[in-house]
């Protein structure tokens, strides 16, 4: 059995920075991707940034240079660090795991809330 946990988030003035963590356990897959996705009320859930084994990484056109995604394949962890935050931010951000055990298979987190706001 897969599982996400996530952990950061929380309250912070525009401007400010947060960083948010998750750690896949389980054990018998290797891991084709980690992502951060977020669905702001009324929004389709989107794309934040992605992150293949080697380091490679794919951004959203809006946080582009203000968000940056680390990767750690031997601990399955995958970590968000969000600078220069806007109101437009606020959403509530999922953590993703593409997974390979003899098929692709698709991992979600709890989801953790952040929102941006003085």
């Amino acid at each position: 059995q897969v599982e996400l946990v996530e952990s950061g988030g929380g309250l912070v003035q525009p401007g400010g920075s947060l960083r948010l963590s998750c750690v896949a356990s389980g054990s018998g897959f290797s891991v084709r991707a980690m992502a951060w996705y977020r669905q702001a009320p009324g929004k389709e859930r989107e794309l934040v940034a992605r992150i293949v084994p080697g380091g490679n990484a794919d951004y959203s056109d809006s946080v582009k240079g203000r968000f940056t995604i680390y990767g750690d394949s031997a601990k399955n962890t995958v970590t968000l660090q969000m600078n220069s935050l806007q109101p437009e931010d606020t959403a509530v951000y999922y953590c993703n795991l593409e997974a390979i055990k003899n098929d692709l298979w698709v991992y979600w987190g709890q989801g953790t809330q952040v929102t941006v706001s003085s």
